[in-house]
């Protein structure tokens, strides 16, 4: 099956993460691929390689994520590491390198789910043809699952998908001016 989590809202990464975790409780094997990010200071990135998920990331990460993740530094929301991913001589070397990496690990590897996060990005902005992701999701093997993430998911896959969640914020302490906190939003 293919799910899709997309919106306005916080949750659509969180919850492909949650879903992961189910999968990998069961013995199934996954594999989380991130399009445009990349080396930055999220928890689900050190957290997942402990829990035995790989998270390969194909994207420019934040200069400061050493920093942040630390605790010696808060994000700013500056948005550098945004505008280097929508760079088309950064994105799309990097998507191409993400495509090649995620035909290998169809062809050789035996996934059970597969989550490309922020993949939606990289459709709108050009970066990944709809038909390239169709054909990748066409490779599948028997019993692969995927997951696709990103804010503004072309609807153009809703055909093709058994899920679709849209996740928009009714209230959050973002929205009232309170800083993302370490540990919860990243």
């Amino acid at each position: 099956m293919i799910r899709v989590y997309t919106g306005k809202g916080k949750g659509k990464t969180t919850s492909a993460l949650g879903e992961a975790l189910v999968a990998q409780s069961q013995g199934i094997k996954v594999l989380m691929v991130q399009f445009l990010k990349g080396s930055t200071y999220m928890g689900e990135l050190y957290t997942m390689g402990r829990l035995g998920i790989p998270l390969i990331q194909f994207g420019v990460g934040c200069r400061w994520s050493g920093m942040i993740r630390t605790g010696l530094r808060h994000c700013s929301g500056c948005g550098e590491c945004f505008r280097q991913n929508r760079d088309p001589n950064v994105a799309l070397p990097l998507v191409a390198q993400g495509v090649e990496f995620l035909r290998t690990q169809i062809e050789e590897g035996d996934w059970g789910l597969i989550i490309l996060d922020e993949v939606s990005h990289a459709l709108n902005k050009g970066f990944l043809e709809m038909g390239i992701l169709q054909e990748l999701i066409g490779l599948k093997p028997e019993g692969l699952d995927w997951i696709l993430t990103g804010r503004d998911m072309p609807e153009e896959l809703l055909p093709f998908v058994e899920h679709w969640w849209e996740l928009n914020p009714l209230k959050h302490p973002l929205q009232a001016g309170i800083r993302s906190r370490r540990g919860i939003e990243y």
